[in-house]
Parts: structure tokens; C-alpha cells; sequence
């Protein structure tokens, strides 16, 4: 996403399903090397599941018998490894026992090398046979990670480790508890709100809105700041949900680095993902964060981490001493962790910085330069230059009849400069949301298909005017029509696009100020209108009252038309006062002055 006048964005957000929810038919390949659920949450520790084999010991061709059991879960993966490399690969391949609940997985080159599991179904015993190669290590231990539900698991949990003949025992290695240890960073909790101190000397801060404090309930806090070899990063903001942020290499979602903070049954989880295009963040398998904090008070959202520059073992973590864009989301999460689309705009620094670098206080903008010119041009064009235009058309002239600008009256010259004006602004605003989005929005519902006609209206109704016929002309009345009914047209759908546009994330005006702006411009236009017809319509009363003779009438009409210029002034006056108005708080709002 969706509802009309919702935009894109770009959007940044969901720990996404994984092996249980994302993958309850245990399709688990991008787990084969971690064997990390991609749940967004630490994995628990101690176990409470045990592996069991039935030997010991084993050579080529081997079957040995291989237990997985415990209290109920769902989800399992098994493994063997070389027990004196477990980062390695699997190692040798597997044979089922229950088809219903297990199934065989390729990791690596290897094929049958695991097991997992079929669907949620609730187990307490596992059961299968591991075949043991021809290639076998000295010694190998099966590894096992268990899902007892979403967010409470297991990782890589330790089990006998068997040797071929004539090959010394081994008992448990010692880093095989460390790597059962190293999946699960160590989280502590913040005493206190964030500090700005420090920002643009010590660390690269970007603040929303500028310059506010980290522990106001309004600011979104994000720092980095540079420790030898790593960066301790902060982030925090107004959310009961999540905050995520983002490095790209450009203002568009898709390819980016992102790190999200997610807040579930008011514990907070931290998580890396990988943005691809604007489907759903694919969540990193392996954490690469340490020294992670997190805190929730007051409505406010914070969380720490500190992550290495460089992380070539990690191929989709870009290196911090890069340039990049640097996108901070927020949004809702359900109380199982899985994280809704922001409702907003995400914040987007206004141009790429190196946040090892020189460090700087920055701010940005939720609503992008080329879309907030989009925005104010057609503010300009259809709430003031054609307002008026119409205005100065339909009760100006009899006023300005007699005076010429030119050599044309100067109502029909102010008339098409305006119209000409409105014409010209529509054009340039229209192409910008191209320039911006590279093309069409999908996001945007019936905004930019409503533009397209008020478009082609506008570009319709001058080339119409260049073919107007004489004021005596038999086909003047059809013309007159035709113009009157296109531009009423035009500016009916533009006031309904604009609408529209207003709502979207990009544009990000304050709701429901937006609507109540152009509603209470609508009322004062037709105030206005209904005015002047009402003294259009008085004087001509009048006339009908002191004259019987036809032309009697015509020659007091334009008389008393002539004697009333100067209310119509007046009231032209105050409409325009009250356009530029409306003009003026828009153009506030759009760059949040």
C-alpha cells in the first residue's frame, strides 16, 4: 500500500516471517549456514531439548540413529558438522523416518545433508538416520536448532559428537558452547533518555525535528558515532511500535542496508535486513550487531547497538565509511512482533553522508524537494492565478470595458495572462513527480490518473481559445460554452486531485490541517462567487424597477454595472488578500516553517 492518496514511500520495515510463520513448511535453506531463525529476537538459552544417538562411533556407510526430543515445538533443523570446524558445512547426508513430520533439505553441495520440519504441527520427538560419508572428518557432532513458538528458540543446540575407529574420543570442545553463545548477542537495558551532546564534535547526528532533544516526546534521534574499528550507533523516536533506519546509495527503496528496532510485548528486538525493491525486508539470518540496548518509557522507543565499518563476512551490511542516503522509519508492530507498513513518509537526509566522517548535526525532510515543488506550483496555479482569472472573466467586464491594455480590454488581457500563467505552472509541476519517481507511481491511487486529466484540460482549453470565433460569429455561444465547460471541468477535478494529493505520505502535510485548508478555501470561493451574483443580480433589479423600455434597460444595466465597479473592487481586493492567505500558510506547511 490501500486507500486513495496513499503514496509510496519508501519505505523500511517488517522483521519478515521466517521458518515458523514465514516458513511452516521448513523450506529453511537461507538458514543452512547460521541455522538462526530469521525472527528478529535472540535465541533462548539454556536448551530444553537434547539430541541422542545410538553409537558413538561409525565409519563409511554408516547409519546411526539420530533423536532430536523435548517439551512441544514446532519447528526443528538438524545438522552435522565437523566437530572440530562447526562454521563448516554440513557434513554427510540423512535418511527420514516419519515423512509427515521431518523432510530432507540441500545445504550447500551436499545433498540430504539436513532435516526440518513439515508444518507447525506440534512434536515432541524427532526421529531419523544420518549416513556418514566417505569423506568424514575425525570427529562430528550433530547440531540442532528448535522453534518452540515465533520468537522463542533455540540455536545450534549442542549434541553428541561421534569418531570414526582408531581416532582418539573427543568430549564436547570447548567453543562448541561459545558458538551455541556467539548467536545470541548480550542485551543490557538504558537507564536514561539519549543526549544530544556531542552532536556535529563527537558524533554524526540527524535530528526530526532539528536541533530537538532526544528525551522530548516528540524528536526522532539517530547518531553514529566512531570507535576505532566500529561505530556505536543510537536511535530512538515517538513510537509504540518500531523505528527502523536505512543506508542507501540513492532516495529510492531497494539495495539498502537497514536495521530495525522492534518493539514486542514491550521488549525491544533488534534485527538487520535487507531492502530489495519495495517488497518486504529479506531479515538477515546472522546478526552482526554487539552491545545491544534497548528502552521503553514515556512512549518513547530507544535502542543501541555498535557494528563493525567493515563486515565482508556479511555481504549485504555495506561498509560505514561509505556515502550514503540515510533513511529513519517508524510504524506499528502486532504484539507477535510482525511490523505494519509506516504510515509516513520516512525521514531522507537531503543529500549522501559518510557517517565516520566529519560529524555534523543534520536534519532532513519526510516530503522530497522535487514533490513539495510538485505541491506548491499547483497550489499557486489552481488555487490563486486561476481563481482570480476566473473572477476578473465572469464580473469584470463591464468594469474594465472601456479601458485598454495592448489594444485589447484590460480584463480579457489580465484574464489570459493568468490563464496563460496557470498553464505554464501546471506544466512544470506536472513533470516533477516524474523527474522524482522515474516514472509512474503505482502507490498513489487516483492522484496522478486525475492530474493526467486535468493536464490534458489545461493544455486543451488556450489551444481551444486560439480558434475562438468573432464576438459575432453564429458559432461564438457554442464556443462559449465549450470553454466555460472545460474549464469548470478542469477546475473541479483539480480541487479533487489536490484532495487527494494532500493525503499522500510524500507530501507530508499535517492532518488534518491540509483538508480543513482547502475546504475553508472552497467555502471562501464560492462565498465570493455567490457574492457577485448576488450583486449582479441586485442590479439588475434595480434596473428592471426604474425602466419599462428594453433598451432603456440595457443602457441602465451597463450604467448601474458601471456605478457598483467600485464594490466589485473592493470584494476582488479581499478575494485576492484571501487567496494569497491561503497561498501563504500552504507554502508554511510544505516547508514546515
Amino acid at each position: 500500500m490501500e486507500l486513495p492518496g496513499l503514496a509510496v514511500a519508501i519505505w523500511m520495515f517488517v522483521c519478515f516471517y521466517a521458518p515458523v510463520d514465514g516458513y511452516p513448511n521448513g523450506k529453511v535453506r537461507k538458514a543452512c549456514t547460521s541455522m538462526i531463525p530469521c525472527h528478529g529476537s535472540s535465541p533462548q538459552l539454556p536448551p530444553e531439548h537434547t539430541i541422542t544417538v545410538n553409537m558413538t562411533e561409525f565409519k563409511s556407510g554408516d547409519n546411526i540413529e539420530v533423536h532430536l526430543s523435548g517439551p512441544d515445538f514446532e519447528g526443528f533443523f538438524i545438522q552435522a558438522r565437523d566437530a572440530e570446524h562447526l562454521d563448516g558445512p554440513a557434513v554427510g547426508s540423512f535418511t527420514l523416518v516419519d515423512r509427515r513430520l521431518s523432510q530432507l533439505l540441500t545445504c550447500g553441495r551436499t545433498k540430504n545433508s539436513a532435516v526440518s520440519h513439515t508444518s507447525k504441527t506440534k512434536k515432541k520427538h524427532i526421529k531419523v538416520y544420518w549416513i556418514a560419508p566417505g569423506d568424514a572428518p575425525k570427529h562430528v557432532q550433530f547440531l540442532a536448532t528448535v522453534v518452540k513458538k515465533y520468537r522463542t528458540f533455540w540455536v545450534k543446540i549442542p549434541g553428541p559428537i561421534v569418531s570414526q575407529p582408531d581416532v582418539p574420543s573427543s568430549t564436547t570442545p570447548l567453543h562448541a558452547t561459545s558458538e551455541v553463545m556467539s548467536t545470541s548477542y548480550p542485551v543490557s537495558y538504558l537507564s536514561k533518555p539519549f543526549s544530544a551532546l556531542g552532536c556535529g564534535s563527537m558524533k554524526f547526528c540527524i535530528r526530526n525535528p532539528s536541533n530537538c532533544d532526544p528525551g522530548s516526546a516528540s524528536c526522532f534521534f539517530l547518531s553514529f558515532q566512531k570507535e576505532e574499528s566500529s561505530v556505536f550507533i543510537e536511535m530512538s523516536g515517538p513510537s509504540e511500535g518500531y523505528l527502523a533506519f536505512a543506508l542507501s546509495h540513492d532516495q529510492w527503496m531497494g539495495g539498502d542496508d537497514a536495521y530495525l528496532c522492534v518493539n514486542e510485548d514491550h521488549h525491544v528486538h533488534v534485527c538487520t535486513a535487507h531492502l530489495k525493491g519495495r517488497s518486504r525486508p529479506l531479515l538477515d539470518s546472522e546478526n552482526a550487531l554487539e552491545d545491544v540496548s534497548w528502552r521503553l518509557a514515556d512512549g518513547i522507543l530507544q535502542c543501541s547497538f555498535r557494528r563493525s565499518i567493515r563486515l565482508p563476512a556479511y555481504k549485504e551490511r555495506f561498509n560505514l565509511d561509505g556515502i550514503y542516503y540515510i533513511f529513519l522509519a517508524d510504524g506499528e508492530a502486532s504484539q507477535g512482533g510482525l511490523i505494519y507498513k509506516h504510515h509516513r513518509q520516512p525521514l531522507i537526509t537531503d543529500g549522501p553522508y559518510n557517517v565516520t566522517g566529519t560529524p555534523q548535526d543534520i536534519g532532513g525532510s519526510r516530503s522530497p524537494r522535487l514533490i513539495r515543488a510538485h505541491g506548491a506550483l499547483m497550489f499557486v496555479a489552481w488555487i490563486t492565478t486561476v481563481s482570480i482569472g476566473v473572477i476578473v472573466a465572469r464580473f469584470f467586464k463591464p468594469v474594465w470595458a472601456h479601458s485598454l491594455l495592448f489594444g485589447k480590454e484590460i480584463w480579457f488581457q489580465v484574464h489570459r495572462m493568468l490563464m496563460l500563467t496557470t498553464v505554464m505552472l501546471t506544466s512544470v509541476s506536472f513533470v516533477l513527480p516524474f523527474i522524482y519517481r522515474g516514472g509512474w507511481s503505482q502507490q498513489a491511487g487516483f492522484h496522478p490518473y486525475l492530474g493526467c486529466a486535468v493536464m490534458a484540460l489545461t493544455i486543451f482549453q488556450p489551444l481551444m481559445a486560439g480558434f475562438r470565433p468573432s464576438r459575432h460569429a453564429p458559432r461564438r455561444q457554442l464556443f462559449n460554452w465549450f470553454h466555460w465547460s472545460t474549464g469548470t471541468t478542469a477546475r473541479i477535478l483539480a480541487v479533487v486531485t489536490m484532495f487527494l494529493g494532500m493525503d499522500l505520505p510524500a507530501l507530508d502535510l499535517p492532518d488534518p490541517w491540509d483538508t480543513y485548508t482547502m475546504i475553508g478555501f472552497v467555502a471562501w470561493h464560492v462565498g465570493i462567487d455567490v457574492l457577485l451574483e448576488i450583486h449582479s443580480y441586485c442590479l439588475i433589479r434595480k434596473v428592471e424597477v426604474i425602466e419599462d423600455d428594453r433598451v432603456q434597460i440595457l443602457q441602465s444595466l451597463t450604467s448601474a454595472e458601471a456605478e457598483g465597479h467600485l464594490f466589485k473592487q473592493v470584494v476582488l481586493t479581499i478575494y485576492v488578500c484571501g487567496n494569497i492567505v491561503f497561498l501563504i500558510a500552504f507554502l508554511l506547511a510544505i516547508n514546515k516553517i
